[in-house]
């Protein structure tokens, strides 16, 4: 994932930004005994792409990672519509509790771009990836840089649209969106009206990313290392980030971990569930095979 990439990322102010004045406010009216649900995963499972993970043998690169990490953050169904066998054989190959988290087919998020023509093709998305029953997470939807604010109405009519029993939550990269206080507002409110998340994206290039605005009781982060030292560090704020939240009352954090050169996002990811685990009280397994001790390999 080379969005948001920088040459010289210690250069770039990593410092997480104060929470929007309405996330507070909304994680208020969530707050009660239920417990949090905590899914932390990388985005891919391929063995070119996940170095220092996989041991060496390993013949099911997806029953090995599923045994190691709780979610996948699914990037390959952005690509294409796999058919219903497909989902069917992912199903059958993780263990119970497992989740994906996929991405919405770029047919409608790129090519068609929230026109019309998607509506039919969002209908058979839905149809295979229901395949995936209980193991299905958040599906999300990412829009394309230069889709802005004026379209607007595609948005409405889009979310208005989406059925209400498949979890979304969107993510919007166009500057507008956030640096237009009143279409910020309206984009906001429309989410949390419909209990989509508004997606996070942890990336060097694109801070304004980080407006720390909260639309639903879901936390849908997407992180991408800058293959630097600084890494390490950023995921430790985050983890105080989210012990916040988690007092304030949020109780679905979803948190899937990316580099500009997926050399050590398994690395990453070890290291934050341990940080995870220590601080927050949570029991996610640290995947075994990594050496977490000594993460920083590459620097």
């Amino acid at each position: 994932m080379k969005f948001g990439k920088v040459e010289q990322p210690e250069l770039v102010d990593f410092t997480i930004p104060p929470d929007h004045p309405e996330t507070e406010i909304l994680l208020s009216k969530y707050k009660d005994d239920r417990a949090t649900n905590f899914y932390v995963g990388c985005a891919k499972w391929n063995r070119q792409d996940l170095k220092n993970f996989y041991p060496r043998g390993t013949k099911d690169e997806l029953a090995y990672y599923s045994s190691q990490f709780n979610c996948i953050e699914l990037n390959a169904t952005f690509y294409r519509i796999f058919p219903g066998e497909q989902y069917e054989k992912w199903y059958d190959k993780t263990p119970e509790g497992f989740k994906f988290f996929p991405k919405m087919t770029n047919e409608v998020s790129h090519l068609r771009r929230l026109n019309d023509k998607v509506y039919e093709i969002a209908d058979r998305y839905l149809e295979v990836t229901s395949l995936l029953k209980e193991k299905l997470g958040t599906i999300f939807l990412q829009m394309h840089n230069n889709f802005n604010p004026k379209n607007w109405d595609r948005v409405v009519r889009f979310v208005e649209y989406w059925p209400k029993e498949f979890q979304l939550a969107m993510e919007f990269r166009h500057t507008d969106w956030f640096n237009d206080e009143k279409v910020a507002q309206e984009l906001y409110h429309l989410l949390e009206e419909n209990n989509i998340a508004n997606v996070l994206v942890d990336t060097a290039g694109r801070r304004d990313l980080m407006h720390m605005r909260l639309t639903n009781d879901e936390a849908f982060i997407r992180y991408v290392g800058a293959n630097h030292e600084s890494d390490y560090p950023r995921l430790d704020d985050w983890i105080e980030r989210l012990s916040q939240w988690k007092k304030s009352g949020l109780h679905n954090i979803h948190f899937f971990v990316h580099q500009n050169l997926e050399l050590e996002s398994p690395l990453l990811s070890a290291h934050f569930i341990e940080k995870l685990n220590k601080q927050l009280g949570v029991g996610l397994q640290v995947p075994q095979t990594l050496n977490t001790s000594k993460p920083n390999t590459l620097f």
